[in-house]
């Protein structure tokens, strides 16, 4: 039943707001209607300002919804529960819970529009909602919303790559670097924005993580525009050559029509590093026969160190051999294997790697004519037959997972493109990872067979660049914090060894430690044969026995872009995983009360790293550009 609430009137009759609380009253948003029909909404923590007036509205080609519009109706606030469970997040069973306050709109026009929210005690998030129904589409031309944030706060950004630049034409993939703690309203380097999460503090210490989620095939990817005037972020749309080839750019579809849900986690840095808001927005699993194939784990991967001409049948098996001697659970065969191993061989190492408890996954190639990538198999997977009768076939080879490289953007055919990928893997019973992609937004929630994707610069780039490679620390604290905030994250981490012709500016420790800090439902570990047989057997057992998925995470202790303390448990064992992003040594006093009997790696140099019997006395030292990493009983 729908009622009208009261409202609090301010400076006339035609200017008035309501107030929307969290359940624990700690964030308060304030829905605000000014004069000429104009909505916008501001936002306080624990009465602290942390976004002000920021504009709301949808220009859709028929209609106008940003500007005259009048409340008709309000909805009684609702409480929203939902659990669920996860296989490659920060905990396995998640609870959410928000209070629902709907808005029932109409423009000059008597066209409808419904604004929904969603308040729990970590963040809000917001949607548009067209109601109805229409033989026609609908498109939408321009969405206003903004995050307005005051003058005075900070953020941590990553620029959006600009379409069809990069080699061979290959992105945007989300690769770039990080920007740390530059004031608000800085403009971006490149014109095509920003990209999500973005991570904002306000001078009173409270953080803001914007993403989005429930992004179904119906809207295009969005980011944040590259001007932002005084602090007040607008949302951008994909450039023209975003899209699957002839398919549409931005958003159009038929009535009813949700727009996907703008999410915003705020609070301390505890509350916003522990945030489930990414997939709690998300649309709930899809129905699947069974989950019992979806088995998130560790793998084995030549190519990152030893590059094409791995790609070999003789030092696959090796790599088999690997992943078998670490108990790993799979192993990935990347680009060009149609040729330089073939199907047929292929075949046989499937079948040697299930006599050894591992599972191959394969590499391919997405495009298209949107980049002009050479390596194969390539324009397998552009149309529903080809893609499921490719799935088919190694399916049927034994074969346990893909990874889809080089895509294209994310206009909303693209966007398509990944879902129609995903449904039909699921279908068929394919593990999915994304490589040179776009960012989750949650889809690890609704297909729980989308193990990982990479959208970040990763590890591949610290060995094809020194100059990358001493940026390193400062940009995975940063990623921690941001891009691997909600969704998993293919960083492929962990050389402990060596890299050609690349100085590691990280310690042991640090590397190791991106095992427990890095999000990933399938881990694909960089380190090679001849790297790990020069470590100690307390390293390899650490790997053997690492956990390949989390039901419980907590934050200790950190600074975005600078240093990282938290801990994860797995059943009854806790590991602990620091970072130091800075070239100076950081104390840290922590309460590990938590934490029963263990040992942890702690660095003695740059290539040394040594076990300890016995749990941090409350004060780690982390060295600069290291770590440190452990495994304790729970009490």
């Amino acid at each position: 039943m729908k009622t009208f609430l009261a409202f609090y009137m301010f400076l006339s009759t035609s200017v008035f707001a309501q107030e929307m609380l969290s359940p624990n009253r700690a964030i308060k948003v304030k829905l605000n209607t000014e004069v000429g029909g104009k909505f916008t909404y501001s936002v306080s923590f624990s009465g602290k300002p942390v976004m002000e007036p920021s504009q709301l509205g949808i220009i859709r080609k028929d209609g106008d919804f940003s500007k005259g519009l009048q409340i008709i109706s309000v909805e009684k606030v609702q409480e929203v529960q939902e659990k669920y469970e996860t296989l490659n997040a920060k905990r396995k069973s998640i609870s959410y819970k928000a209070n629902r306050y709907v808005f029932h709109l109409q423009n000059e026009r008597q066209q409808p529009m419904d604004l929904e929210f969603q308040l729990s005690n970590d963040g809000f998030a917001f949607r548009y909602y067209f109601p109805g129904t229409s033989p026609d589409i609908k498109y939408i031309t321009e969405e206003l919303t903004t995050f307005n944030f005051p003058e005075t706060a900070v953020a941590w950004m990553q620029p959006m790559s600009d379409a069809q630049t990069g080699w061979e034409h290959c992105h945007p993939s989300y690769e770039e670097g990080y920007l740390r703690e530059i004031k608000v309203g800085t403009p971006s380097p490149i014109k095509a924005g920003w990209v999500y999460p973005a991570l904002f503090r306000t001078k009173d210490q409270v953080y803001v993580a914007i993403t989005e989620a429930g992004l179904d095939g119906t809207y295009c990817g969005t980011r944040l525009q590259a001007e932002s005037p005084k602090g007040d972020y607008r949302i951008g749309f994909p450039q023209e050559p975003e899209v699957f080839t002839g398919g549409e750019l931005n958003p159009e579809s038929k009535l009813p029509w949700y727009t996907p849900w703008r999410v915003i986690a705020l609070g301390t840095l505890k509350t916003v590093s522990e945030s489930t808001l990414g997939t709690d927005l998300a649309p709930k699993a899809i129905r699947l026969k069974s989950q019992d194939w979806i088995k998130p784990g560790r793998a084995s991967w030549s190519w990152i160190i030893l590059k094409d001409e791995s790609i070999n049948y003789d030092t696959t098996r090796m790599y088999i051999d690997f992943a078998a001697d670490m108990k790993w659970e799979y192993c990935l065969v990347d680009v060009n294997w149609d040729t330089t191993i073939g199907y047929e061989r292929m075949k046989e190492l499937v079948d040697y790697a299930a006599q050894k408890q591992v599972k191959l996954l394969l590499w391919y190639n997405s495009a298209g004519s949107w980049n002009t990538t050479p390596y194969h198999p390539r324009n397998l997977l552009l149309t529903r037959e080809s893609r499921r009768k490719e799935f088919q076939r190694i399916k049927d080879m034994g074969v346990a997972g893909v990874k889809i490289d080089f895509f294209g953007g994310d206009g909303q055919s693209m966007i398509r493109y990944y879902i129609d990928i995903l449904n039909d893997a699921a279908d068929i019973g394919l593990l999915i990872n994304f490589h040179g992609a776009t960012l989750p937004r949650g889809w690890q929630k609704t297909y729980p067979h989308l193990m990982t994707a990479e959208a970040i610069k990763g590890q591949e780039m610290v060995t094809f660049s020194q100059d990358f490679a001493n940026e390193q620390p400062a940009h995975v604290l940063t990623a921690v914090y941001t891009r691997n905030l909600f969704d998993p994250m293919d960083f492929t981490p962990m050389t402990l060894d060596s890299i050609p012709r690349i100085h590691r500016v990280t310690t042991k420790t640090f590397e190791l430690a991106s095992t427990v800090l890095f999000l990933s439902g399938i881990q694909h570990l960089a380190e090679s044969p001849m790297g790990m047989s020069n470590q100690s057997e307390d390293i390899k057992n650490y790997l053997r026995n690492l956990p390949s998925s989390w039901e419980e995470t907590k934050f200790l202790a950190g600074e975005p872009g600078k240093y990282i303390l938290l801990a994860r448990r797995s059943g009854n064992k806790w590991y602990l995983g620091g970072m130091n992003g800075e070239k100076k040594t950081r104390e840290i006093k922590v309460d590990l009360s938590f934490l029963g009997e263990g040992y942890f790696f702690e660095d003695v140099s740059r290539q040394e790293s040594i076990r300890k019997n016995q749990k941090p006395n409350g004060k780690i030292s982390l060295p600069a550009y290291g770590g440190i990493v452990g495994v304790f009983n729970s009490l």
